[in-house]
């Protein structure tokens, strides 16, 4: 994985801004099921921990898939908030 393929380099599992939703993994949770990816391809990889990144081709998912990858992650390891910074999932 290069890097440059990462929305923040410096944060590579969040928060970051993908179009109006604030998206994190945290990484503490995390387990590496990699459902997310299964579900938002675009969105997330999982790096050499086999915690999830978050990706620059996020962009390109629609807000709907990246809320039902948050949904699909069986350990509640993705935060999402929308650009009032209400908490979408989990609730």
């Amino acid at each position: 994985m290069d890097p440059a393929d990462v929305i923040d380099p410096k944060n590579p599992s969040g928060p970051v801004k993908i179009n109006k939703l604030t998206v994190h993994v945290d990484r503490d949770l995390c387990i590496g099921a990699a459902t997310c990816i299964a579900v938002a391809p675009k969105t997330y990889l999982l790096d050499s921990e086999a915690k999830a990144i978050i990706l620059k081709t996020a962009v390109e998912e629609t807000s709907e898939t990246i809320i039902d990858s948050a949904k699909a992650c069986p350990v509640a390891a993705i935060i999402i908030t929308d650009e009032n910074g209400q908490r979408i999932f989990p609730n």
